[in-house]
This record gives structure tokens, sequence and C-alpha cells, in this order.
């Protein structure tokens, strides 16, 4: 395993060991202009009769994830044969997912190409963009692209996940490019919600492809200097075939907030605050946002502790590269808390999205073994839910208001800014980059569209647009964008150590078991006759409360009985068969009585 970083403190180092095919940016060299030597003329130049067409090399970019979604980001790239993937992401489940842990891309497309597959190039480190990489690494090895601080989250990653050995980690910085196969990767410094993002540039003999990454417009970003404009527009300037862009806030007007904002913020909440002890919750990559709660508590002389593990695990992570300035004395361990007035601390935490196993959340359910919350908490949620999320977040605010806290969460608070551009900063990456096509990327449908509207708004052609979905692949070059037959793609769902054993007819029998209950009827019968030894015996959960429906079981068991009766007259021995007609003659029964639909297991032993 090849990790190419060294630990500094204070800032983010600006020098970084490459690998063999990483090379600087060139400087464009001025061109000389010869005078023609002999004699000029007019006369056009001769032409071979009936010319054969060339072939054209063409770009193809497969997705295989992010469109029509949010999160679990990847997208191939393929040239003459040889093909990369940018970001290998994840995404969590929705309400309907139940008992399903994470939701991850379907690599099967991956796997079946492996051959031609240089690396992997991720633009920064959020989930949503390298949560699947330990699941695709234990299926394949390839080397992986990306700038130092997510390359020490991956590398933490892959740790926990035991496949950190099937892997190279290679360093990268902004302005870098590196050559895989026929591609060379330009690494473009963006702003984002979390440090060491880049946005990439896609040299080929076709032409240059630009892919934005997660990104917004910061003119006084907290951490690092603000986004590249002047590269964007030099290679609007060369020309840009094709531009992919973020859409998670396209339907939101005018700029995003500069992440000096909260710093304000959290100042007036501070003071607010003087006589409570203060919980923050917000998202454990926000790095740039935890420091400035870190510089907030030392101007008012307070502490700050550390509650959720991947909160652990990203300030770790960051302090050892130097993302993150921590003022000697400040933190503490977060067993330590009760030794300090609660007026002196502060507690950074996850659950900002009301997650069930977060800190927050066990905070608000009681169920914390470490913090107990109550009257003289200050409690203040710096994130937006993402949406579906709402109702969520909204218990857990409720559960703290029931304890006696405050809680600050509304956006009047501006105690959060996102980090996705807005509509005026994506038409300013339109306007400098100049795409003769576009793809919109990262959203739900109504982002995409919005997206597309903005780019027909500016003057871009209609049939120079594509909205795509997951599984779909299209080829271009200067002359056309087209789609081709899609390939295989979808979700995958991981559900404790099982990864893709849960499909849609498990969640569908979890959602039935859920909405109606279960029947289960075991009986025992006589392998020679088919009569019935024992049982039939009926077991329920989750149906209705048995000893107040002894008359409906009984019905039930009489009905089976019949059934079992007549299948041993009919010289019926067939298992299968005889589950199937007790299951359907009892579920037609019981839904004629109670109007329930519960899921009938029948369970026939024979003797």
């Amino acid at each position: 395993m090849n990790v190419n970083y060294k630990k500094k403190s204070g800032t983010a180092r600006n020098k970084t060991h490459m690998s063999a095919n990483v090379k600087k940016k060139n400087d464009n060299k001025p061109v000389k202009y010869h005078k023609p030597r002999g004699n000029v003329t007019n006369k056009r130049p001769k032409t071979k009769k009936n010319p054969q067409p060339k072939n054209k090399p063409t770009i193809r970019i497969m997705f295989l994830g992010g469109l029509n979604e949010i999160g679990k980001n990847i997208t191939l790239f393929e040239c003459n044969n040889d093909i990369f993937i940018l970001d290998c992401g994840m995404a969590f489940p929705d309400g309907d997912m139940l008992g399903v842990d994470l939701v991850i891309p379907d690599f099967t497309y991956v796997e079946e190409n492996i051959d031609r597959i240089k690396g992997i190039v991720i633009t920064h480190g959020h989930e949503d963009h390298i949560g699947g990489l330990p699941f695709l690494l234990n299926k394949v090895r390839l080397p992986i692209y990306a700038t130092a601080l997510t390359v020490g989250l991956i590398e933490n990653k892959l740790k926990e996940y035991g496949v950190l050995s099937q892997t190279t980690l290679n360093v990268v910085k902004a302005g870098d490019t590196i050559k895989l196969g026929c591609m060379k990767i330009e690494f473009i410094h963006v702003n984002h919600s979390i440090p060491d993002s880049v946005a990439v540039a896609i040299h080929t003999e076709v032409g240059t492809i630009v892919h934005t990454g997660d990104f917004k417009i910061d003119c006084t970003p907290t951490t690092g200097e603000m986004i590249d404009l002047a590269r964007f527009a030099e290679l609007g300037k060369e020309g840009v075939l094709a531009l992919l862009a973020d859409s998670t806030n396209a339907e939101k007007m005018g700029y995003t907030m500069t992440e000096q904002t909260v710093f304000e913020s959290f100042e007036r909440l501070f003071q607010r605050a003087e006589h409570k002890r203060i919980i923050i919750a917000t998202f454990a990559s926000n790095i740039s946002r935890i420091q400035q709660i870190i510089y907030c508590a030392q101007k008012h002389g307070r502490k700050v502790a550390l509650s959720g593990r991947s909160m652990l695990n990203y300030i770790h992570v960051a302090d050892e590269l130097g993302y993150i300035d921590v003022p000697d004395g400040v933190m503490i361990d977060i067993d330590l808390i009760n030794r300090y007035p609660a007026e002196k601390i502060v507690l950074v935490t996850t659950g900002s999205q009301g997650e069930p196993m977060s800190a927050l959340s066990r905070m608000a359910y009681s169920d914390h073994k470490k913090v107990d919350v109550g009257f003289g908490d200050f409690i203040i949620i710096s994130a937006n839910p993402i949406p579906g999320n709402e109702k969520t977040v909204g218990n857990v605010v409720d559960e703290l208001l029931k304890k006696g806290c405050e809680v600050v969460y509304e956006s009047m608070y501006e105690v959060h800014v996102s980090g996705h551009a807005c509509r005026e900063e994506l038409k300013i990456i339109h306007s400098l980059t100049k795409p003769k096509f576009f793809i919109p990327v990262h959203g739900e449908q109504k982002h995409l569209r919005k997206h597309a509207e903005l780019a027909l708004a500016m003057g871009m052609e209609h049939k120079n647009i594509f909205i795509g979905d997951i599984g779909n692949v299209v080829e271009l070059n200067d002359q056309y964008l087209k789609q081709l037959p899609s390939v295989q793609a979808g979700k995958v769902f991981v559900d404790g150590s099982g990864v893709g054993d849960v499909g849609s007819i498990v969640l569908r029998d979890r959602k039935h078991l859920g909405q109606d209950g279960l029947v289960i009827i075991v009986a025992t019968l006589d392998t020679e006759n088919g009569n019935v030894i024992s049982g039939p015996d009926i077991v329920s959960r989750g149906f209705v409360y048995v000893r107040e429906s002894n008359e409906l079981f009984d019905e039930v068991r009489n009905r089976v009985s019949d059934i079992l009766d007549d299948c041993a007259y009919e010289n019926i021995h067939d298992w299968t068969t005889i589950k199937n007609r007790v299951k359907d003659d009892v579920s037609k029964m019981i839904f004629e009585r109670t109007k329930r639909s519960p899921m009938i297991l029948p369970i026939i032993m024979d003797v």
C-alpha cells in the first residue's frame, strides 16, 4: 500500500509526492509565426476524387449513479478503449428501505470491463463520493487519485473495512495533471463545504470535458483560496466540448452565501447562550464549520469536545494533515466535560439529519452514554435537512424541546450555508466554459430539469443538452452527442454485513410485515396418506392481539383443517400445492373478516 502524503501542522502542505504519471500543467508557450517562402497563389489545392470520410474518435460517458437521486455519484469516461472512474459514492436509505443501512451503486459494468479501467479519480471526501469505495475495492483492484485530505479520509475508510492493502492511494493537488490511458485529467480548485475539493478537466484527442464536481463560488472562504475561475475561463477559450455540472441547488435563485456568514451568526449565538452549555450538530465532513466553532469557543473561553465516531474520524484526519488549527488547551475529551461548568463547554456532535443512531438523536431520546440534555442546554443545528429527512429532524427537535433545551434550527439564524452553487453561480461557470454540449448531474429530476432550463436561457441549443438517468450511455465528439444502449446499473442494498442479498422482494416483504403483520400456520402430516397428525397451530405477530381474537383463529384453524383433509382425500402430496392452497384460502378468509392482508406463512412438516 502506497500512501503519498506527509503530516504537516498549521496549513495544508503545498508539496506532495507525485506518482510517476503525475505531472505539472505546462505553461502556454507563444506561437512563432514564419513568413511563407516561395510564390503564393490563389489556386485551390487539388483534391482526390470521391474522398472517403474518416471515422472521428469519440468519448463515451457511462452514468452508474448520481442522476435522479441525491448521492451515490459515480461516472465512467471512455476514450479509445481506455476507461477511468470519477467518484464512487453511496446514499442513505429512504423510508421505504426498511432495515437497509447503505445504498451503493451496481458495480457489474465495472467488473465486466476491469481490464480497460485505468484508475479512480475522486473530487472530494464526502460520503456520497467516496462511500462506495470499500465495496468496489472488495471486488477489484484499482489505483485511486485524490487530493491530500480526500486521500486521508479514504485511507481511514478502507482501513475500517479491511481493504486498504488492495489499492494504491496517489496524492495530487489542484493544478496537477495525471495521465490515465489516452486521457489527461487536470485538477482544478473549487470551493465546497469540505476543503481540498476539485473539479476535473478531461483532455482527450476528441476534446475537453469539464466536470465541476460539487462546488460553489465563495469569494471569502474560511479555509483555502477562492475557486479557480481563471482556469475555467482559460479552458473556455481553449474550447470545452462538454460541461457536466452540479445541479443540487439549480432551483435556488441568486448566490450561495459565504461561509463567513455562519461565523458571524455563531458569534451572536455564543453571546446569547452566555450561561448555558452549547451543543452544535453539524456534518462531520464540514471541517471549515468546525474550525469556526473552535475559534468562537476559544474567543469566549470555552472548551470543545467532540461526539460521534464520524466526527472524531474526520477531525483526526484533518488535524493530522494540517487542515484544521486547534489551539492548545481548547479541545478536551468528552469524558471530561463534567469537570467543567456547563457555560464553559461546547459539544460538537453528529446528528444534524436526525439519523436514529447519531449522537444528537441518542441525546434527544436519553440513550447517550455520556451526555444528558435538558434545561440549561443551548442546541444549534447547523445544517439544512437533506430532502426526505425533514420529518426525522423535526422529531429530534421536538424531543429536545420537550426536555427543556433551547434549540436553534430555523434558517433565519443563518447557522448553515450550502456547499453547492445557486443559479447565478451556475451561470458564471456556463459563461466561462462556453461548452458545446451540456449534461446536468448530481440531483433529482427537478434539479436536472431546472439546470437544463438555465442552459437554454443562456443560449444553448436544446439538441446539445442531455438529461440522463442511471445506466445511460452517451457518445460525443465535436459533431454530435447521442445516446447509446444503456448498461447495467442501479441500487445495491447493504444490510449489516450483507451486500446485495436484500432486493426489492425482501423489501416488499418487510413492508408487508410492517403494515399488516404475520400469521404462521404449522401442521404435521402423515407422509403415506396425507392425514393430519398434529395441528394446525396458529401463531400471529403484528396482526391482531391473540387473546382477544380467539374466535377468528378458531375459524382459521378449522378452515386449514378442511383444506388439509381435502388434499388428503384428493391424494395431493405435493407440499408446494398444499401450502399455496392454505395460503390463498386463509388470506381470502382473513381479508373478508378484518379487511387486512397479513403475510400468511404455512409450515408443513411430514412424519
